[in-house]
């Protein structure tokens, strides 16, 4: 596949399959160029891999945890590189790898709504942010359930992502009320509890999510209010900010923006949650204190 390939192929699955996070489609891209690539050597192939991850990454889509994504499907599919095997034998073995990957990822959300299901107390208050997938997924877990919730859903400027989750919300008969943003701190004494999902979890145990995480865990905080975070394990990314400058501009600021050499007018999508703020995560390794993110993280990556 050449780059204009891989990105169009990228493009077309974000475009069309709304329900698939960035991660996932960047991984099935990949996964299409290894089975049509024509690398006759192991490092030629990898090149070609990293020459696609680096197309993705440069795409007009919010990538933000698309580069974890990426580094762990290629470090689970290059352990099928064995000296004593030819490079046809060692391609089918990183395909067969890469399937597995695949289907474990897919069955991620899944994994985490199950973990979550406990906390849906009948006649809690729900405060979530923006759209999450697996959040959105848990909530259907727990309505089909039988449990008895209501979420207040912030409208998530600038694009308004929470109005997508409370059409989804009310599509599953779920009482729901949207809320403007500027009406946390309203609406914060009337919840019992707030979940986010996340674009990316760092090595501390803080969340790059959706602009107005920050400020709604912050919020949570001074409310004594619990601040749940779900995510897959996919997202959890070797790095390290410590406060929102360092969040790389490629994260905060869409493909058509992030080359500008003036971003001081240009609205951020994602913010930097510090873990002091977060009260668990659920995932699909279980439930998780922040301060344990960067062990499971070198677990993933040994």
């Amino acid at each position: 596949m050449l780059k204009e390939e891989v990105s169009q192929y990228f493009s077309n699955i974000m475009e069309k399959e709304s329900d698939i996070s960035a991660s996932i489609a960047a991984i099935t891209t990949l996964m299409k160029l290894l089975e049509h690539d024509k690398s006759e050597t192991v490092q030629e192939l990898d090149l070609n891999l990293q020459s696609a991850v680096e197309v993705i990454t440069n795409s007009s889509f919010r990538i933000t945890g698309v580069s974890s994504g990426c580094a762990l499907f290629m470090r689970f599919i290059t352990f099928a590189k064995l000296d004593n095997i030819t490079f046809a034998e060692c391609k089918k073995v990183m395909l067969d790898r890469g399937k597995v990957f695949l289907k474990k990822l897919t069955d991620a959300r899944n994994k985490v709504a199950k973990i979550t299901l406990p906390f849906f107390v009948d006649g809690t208050n729900i405060l979530t942010h923006s759209k999450s997938r697996v959040v959105l997924e848990a909530m259907k877990l727990a309505v089909n359930s039988q449990k008895r919730f209501h979420v207040f859903v912030s409208e998530s400027s600038p694009d308004k992502s929470g109005i997508e989750m409370y059409d989804c919300l009310k599509a599953l008969d779920i009482p729901c009320t949207l809320i403007l943003d500027s009406a946390v701190g309203y609406i914060m004494e009337r919840v019992d509890m707030v979940m986010v999902g996340a674009e990316c979890v760092v090595e501390s145990g803080g969340i790059i999510n959706k602009i107005g995480s920050c400020t709604m865990a912050i919020c949570a905080k001074e409310f004594k209010k619990p601040f749940y975070v779900l995510t897959e394990s996919y997202k959890f990314s070797r790095m390290y900010p410590l406060n929102q400058k360092d969040l790389p501009n490629n994260f905060k600021y869409n493909g058509n923006n992030s080359n500008d050499d003036n971003l001081l007018h240009a609205h951020p999508s994602v913010d930097y949650t510090h873990p002091s703020y977060i009260s668990l995560l659920f995932t699909d390794l279980g439930i998780l204190m922040p301060s344990a993110v960067s062990d499971e993280l070198i677990k993933l990556y040994l």
